[in-house]
């Protein structure tokens, strides 16, 4: 009975708790054929270059370790929570985790700058929860910025290659750009798409040729008639000359 009543409660603490914690920005739940509760990776949205892909997967990760890492009664967390609960210094090594790992790494999909803002208020907002001793961690590993700030991050470049996706079809079809100019501006769809084909376009091979084994060339070639090398100039001077002038010209070669 008591395992029964220790399982329900277990249950209904999970349940309230999801209405606070933002989803798992790694893997996402789905019920099988079966009918069991399974999870998977989160796909990548459509529509979006291979860096704003890169970057995408990799702030799930991190958030994902930082936040969810662990569960314990239904309590996921990760290692901002572990790290919290040192005083003092756990706090600031969070702080910097969170922004140097997620904020950072995802302002290099060129975020506008209110996306960048609302993150660094999620970051305050840990931040400040932290500084309450326990239950500050505990409402810091509730909060979880790090997932929040990684779910920003895919809805925006969702709606970054939606409307990449949206001007491919109309540049097809022939009509004009529906998409304003400001909105344009601050989504950039196809942002990245210059660094993918830099990346993907063919590169020429350069031939080194060998110093050394071109001059050993150069030095076994007979001089051709009329070529100028080292001491070529005096010695034809002495051939062309009388017997006085040619003895002359092989001593000044002799001496040189």
């Amino acid at each position: 009975m008591t395992s029964y009543l220790q399982k329900a409660g277990t249950r209904l603490f999970e349940k309230n708790l999801e209405q606070y914690q933002p989803e798992d920005p790694l893997y996402e739940f789905y019920t099988d054929k079966r009918g069991k509760q399974r999870r998977r990776r989160r796909a990548i949205p459509p529509g979006l270059s291979a860096r704003d892909a890169k970057i995408l997967k990799s702030v799930q990760r991190r958030a994902h370790y930082l936040d969810k890492g662990f569960s314990i009664c239904g309590l996921r967390f990760g290692w901002t929570f572990i790290i919290g609960i040192i005083p003092g210094a756990g706090d600031v090594a969070d702080v910097t985790l969170n922004y140097f790992l997620v904020v950072r790494k995802a302002r290099e999909a060129e975020l506008p700058a209110w996306l960048v803002r609302r993150m660094l208020l999620n970051n305050a907002i840990s931040a400040l929860s932290g500084l309450v001793p326990v239950a500050g961690d505990v409402v810091m590993a509730v909060f979880k910025a790090n997932s929040r700030n990684a779910a920003l991050l895919e809805e925006f470049l969702r709606i970054r290659g939606d409307e990449f996706l949206k001007l491919q079809a109309e540049r097809a079809q022939g009509r004009g750009q529906s998409v304003s100019a400001k909105d344009s501006q601050q989504v950039k769809p196809g942002a990245g798409m210059s660094d993918d084909a830099a990346a993907t376009a063919p590169q020429q091979k350069t031939r080194f040729v060998s110093w050394s084994r071109s001059n050993r060339k150069d030095k076994e070639r007979a001089p051709a008639p009329g070529e100028k090398g080292r001491f070529v100039e005096d010695v034809e001077l002495g051939a062309a000359a009388p017997s006085g002038e040619a003895e002359s010209s092989a001593i000044t070669v002799q001496k040189r």
